[in-house]
């Protein structure tokens, strides 16, 4: 099968966490023998920002980790009939310009090929003005990232041609390290953003690493001063970017990491964790997450990773963690278990090809 992907960007994940999980996603549907091609802009903001933060080399040590994607890049003089030719499945996510999402729409009308939208953003929800912008009604069916995103577009009558597709580790990268590193102090990996969480970083995150004496390291992009003099207020170190291809190293050389999910997936778009959950369980260490619904089940409170509901549980939870190897030996083993179960990029490939297999049995039903 012949499989385009439209992208932000496959390259750079300058504050761009979705091409986490598009780069292990597209490699695993590679590993099956289909024919991969993503397209990104020439011009995307994430792209631009990248090499004027690091430079070339970051382009290359991305086609060096992942060999088997090569982009192609795209600009207004996009040939689309040539780019479609032979297609046979085309994704295109929601960070693509709205005109060439209707673009492509009308392209679809004309061709043979299944089109999918996926969504995996809380802009349905934080900015419902910027998503009603696209024109989708000739797709075939749209990928959300959670069964609450899920569920707003069946509100918006997409029916049963709404699937969800969760997220999950490209354990070809993510995974333990051996041998094992000495480990020490607490680590955070993400961006500060558009203040969406930095009352709950404090409280969940700042406060409970200061208070225990707890070395933190920070890594990230978009920290404006003032979230730099909050850092250096709690005693935490700012590391500044990190590529995503080092993480498991990084992640490997302390106890413990914390989750702070963005306001929107706490509140309205509920069960839907950030793809840096997935990556850390797939890397064997401890998690303690602050609060969030996980209506669908996708991991063991408890076993898998720690909830905690209050800065004073944050705080029993990380000193438990300092102090107790076995118990940050169960919580990674049972985490990393999980991920290879269930939340692989590989599993999400297999369920990728049966949405697809399904719509053209219905496809082929309508015909008949």
């Amino acid at each position: 099968m012949r499989i385009l992907y439209f992208t932000h960007s496959l390259v750079s994940c300058w504050n761009h966490g979705n091409a986490h999980f598009q780069r292990g996603l597209l490699r695993e549907l590679a590993a099956r023998g289909h024919q991969v091609t993503a397209l990104e802009p020439a011009q995307g903001w994430s792209r631009s920002n990248l090499l004027q933060d690091q430079g070339a080399s970051e382009i290359g040590e991305f086609e060096r980790r992942f060999p088997e994607l090569r982009p192609e890049l795209y600009g207004a003089d996009l040939d689309l009939e040539r780019t479609l030719d032979g297609a046979d499945l085309v994704i295109v996510h929601e960070w693509t310009e709205p005109a060439l999402v209707a673009a492509l729409g009308r392209a679809r009308r004309r061709g043979k090929f299944l089109l999918l939208f996926h969504d995996t953003h809380h802009r349905a929800v934080s900015d419902p003005d910027a998503m009603r912008a696209f024109d989708l009604s000739d797709y075939d069916g749209v990928l959300a990232f959670g069964a609450a995103l899920a569920e707003i577009y069946r509100r918006a009558d997409w029916g049963d041609r709404v699937f969800v597709l969760h997220e999950a580790a490209d354990t070809r990268l993510f995974r333990p390290l051996e041998p094992e590193s000495p480990r020490a102090g607490l680590v955070w990996i993400g961006n500060w953003g558009d203040e969406e969480r930095s009352l709950e970083l404090e409280q969940y995150l700042l406060r409970p690493a200061c208070a225990l004496g707890l070395p933190l390291e920070i890594y990230g992009v978009r920290y404006p001063e003032h979230a730099l003099a909050v850092l250096r207020q709690h005693g935490a170190r700012y590391r500044g970017r990190l590529a995503n291809t080092r993480v498991p190293e990084i992640f490997a050389r302390h106890l413990a990491t914390v989750h702070v999910p963005r306001r929107y997936y706490t509140t309205i778009l509920p069960g839907i964790p950030t793809i840096r959950v997935f990556e850390a369980l797939a890397c064997g260490i401890p998690l303690v997450s602050a609060p969030w619904d996980d209506s669908e089940g996708l991991f063991r409170i408890g076993e898998d990773l720690l909830m905690a509901y209050s800065e004073a549980e944050m705080r029993r939870y990380l000193q438990a963690l300092a102090r107790d190897a076995e118990l940050r030996a169960a919580l990674a083993a049972s985490g990393l278990a999980q991920i290879r179960d269930r939340h692989t990029c590989a599993h999400r490939a297999e369920e990728l090809l049966r949405i697809v297999a399904g719509l053209r049995a219905s496809s082929r039903e309508c015909v008949a």
